[in-house]
């Protein structure tokens, strides 16, 4: 069915809350890194990394209709929806794929859909490459 914009907005937040203290008390060691998708979209992870390293996240979850709202009635491409919003991913553990499968299923525990969306690889500069149906957008850093 058609949900109203307002509807949308006013939707509540969930909080990651539980599923974080789940996770950072059982399985901490595991955790390499924990990012919040607030402001900064995509590219917020891009802040912290590190040392040299290419983020490649190829495997996104499909953006909530809010979004679409938003690209058509402001003309945003994109790479600039990506910058600027979450796109409905609001919570990123980067950790191995072995321990991704174990907190994916500590999230269903709580409810949360949750996916492994990409990798991180060795490179010679800092660098995010989204890719998906929209084809494939390259932030340097």
């Amino acid at each position: 069915g058609s949900v109203s914009v307002g509807k949308l907005l006013l939707s509540p937040t969930r909080t990651y809350a539980p599923l974080v203290k789940a996770i950072l008390s059982q399985h901490f060691e595991v955790v390499k890194g924990m990012i919040h998708c607030s402001g900064g979209g995509q590219t917020k992870c891009m802040k912290y990394l590190p040392w040299n390293m290419r983020i490649i996240k190829d495997n996104l979850m499909e953006p909530p209709p809010i979004f679409k709202l938003i690209q058509e009635n402001s003309g945003a491409n994109t790479k600039e929806m990506y910058q600027v919003f979450n796109m409905g991913h609001r919570l990123e553990i980067f950790t191995d794929a072995a321990s991704a499968i174990l907190l994916i299923e500590i999230a269903k525990t709580f409810n949360i859909e949750a996916q492994v969306i990409g990798r991180v690889e060795a490179a010679d500069k800092k660098e995010l490459i989204l890719e998906g149906s929209f084809g494939k957008e390259v932030f340097p850093y």
